[in-house]
């Protein structure tokens, strides 16, 4: 591979960020996991799911019952399935794209 060494270059030195530096892996897995979820949800909703993601409830109590036992911690919860049509709360009007964009 032609462009190995310098890729190589740059994992070392994204390693070397990282390493003792246990503020930024947290914020940085918790921003991966968010993103992780949302890209889960998208092709959810592409095969015809609905989705009920959730936070404000108890980190805490969902860690100790489900991943006590892993190295784990809960950021949301999402309820995947196929919703009852008369009981799924509908979106709400929104803008169109030319109502708040300007492509320039």
């Amino acid at each position: 591979d032609l462009h190995y060494p310098l890729r190589r270059q740059r994992q070392m030195c994204i390693r070397d960020r990282y390493k003792g530096n246990d503020e930024m892996n947290v914020s940085t897995a918790f921003r991966n996991s968010s993103l992780q979820g949302a890209y889960l949800m998208m092709v959810a909703r592409a095969i015809g799911l609905d989705c009920g993601p959730m936070s404000g409830f108890n980190n805490q109590l969902v860690d100790e019952t489900f991943f006590s036992d892993a190295n784990i911690k809960s950021n949301f919860l999402c309820c995947i399935g196929y919703g009852d049509s008369s009981k799924i709360f509908q979106r709400l009007p929104r803008l169109d794209f030319n109502e708040v964009c300007k492509i320039i």
